[in-house]
């Protein structure tokens, strides 16, 4: 079957204030929809099959949002975890205290950067990190800025995952049923629009594909609704070769 063309559009929540009440639905909905797309889960297992050694002890997400969805990550990742030091990046610091004092009861330590992701990806290079994480964010990007994106995360780790909406009929459909989960409007426009920005085949191998070094990468489904790719850097310092 020919696969849907990628169409990518502003999303509601992306115009928005932070402190808008649509906003603050339209986030909090967000952690019900991690729940029905098996967020954590999936990414814990993406993190199990890496050739880790030790365990990273400096992450950094991607338009990591309130850092709700990494601190549910970091409690089922366990004690071996401890010590992290974990990089929130984003236009806006939306970290709640509690959610501070969630990380630092599983001993991690946490620092907030608001900024562009585009700007942080332009040289140079400053702070490198053992691992990057990008979850529900790439779909964002196309073209020459999402080249930008994934150029400027190679330069700074040497190992990449990404876990983005899957974009096939059957997601699109669940994305036009996520009212369902209690959604509020923007939730449910943003969903769709999402959906048709999303990923499959080996699009995002493709464009990884043009940066520097050398890369064992991997690309595909994770059901129900979820596209995972990950990037491992040949004789990269924090892992093993890829399997």
């Amino acid at each position: 079957m020919e696969a849907m063309p990628r169409v990518v559009t502003p999303e509601l929540l992306d115009d928005l204030d932070p402190g808008d009440p649509r906003a603050l639905r339209s986030r909090r909905d967000l952690s019900r929809v991690h729940r029905a797309m098996r967020s954590v889960h999936i990414l814990k297992t993406v993190i199990g099959k890496l050739p880790l050694r030790p365990p990273p002890r400096s992450i950094i997400e991607l338009g990591a949002g309130d850092g709700t969805l990494l601190l549910r990550l970091a409690r089922a990742l366990g004690s071996a975890w401890r010590g992290v030091h974990l990089t929130l990046l984003d236009q806006h610091d939306l970290i709640a205290e509690a959610t501070h004092a969630g990380f630092r009861e599983l001993g991690w330590t946490v620092t907030v950067i608001e900024a562009d992701v585009l700007e942080w990806s332009r040289p140079p290079v400053g702070e490198r990190y053992d691992l990057c994480l990008a979850n529900l964010f790439l779909h964002h990007f196309q073209g020459a800025e999402l080249k930008a994106l994934l150029s400027g995360g190679a330069a700074r780790t040497d190992i990449f995952i990404a876990c983005e909406p899957r974009r096939d009929r059957f997601s699109t459909l669940a994305s036009h049923l996520i009212g369902l989960l209690g959604t509020n409007a923007v939730t449910r426009v943003d969903a769709v629009k999402s959906v048709a920005a999303g990923f499959t085949g080996h699009e995002l191998s493709t464009v990884w594909a043009t940066a520097p070094g050398a890369w064992a990468t991997t690309e595909y489904r994770a059901l129900p609704f979820s596209h995972c790719f990950t990037a491992v850097r040949r004789g990269g310092s924090g892992a093993a070769d890829a399997r």
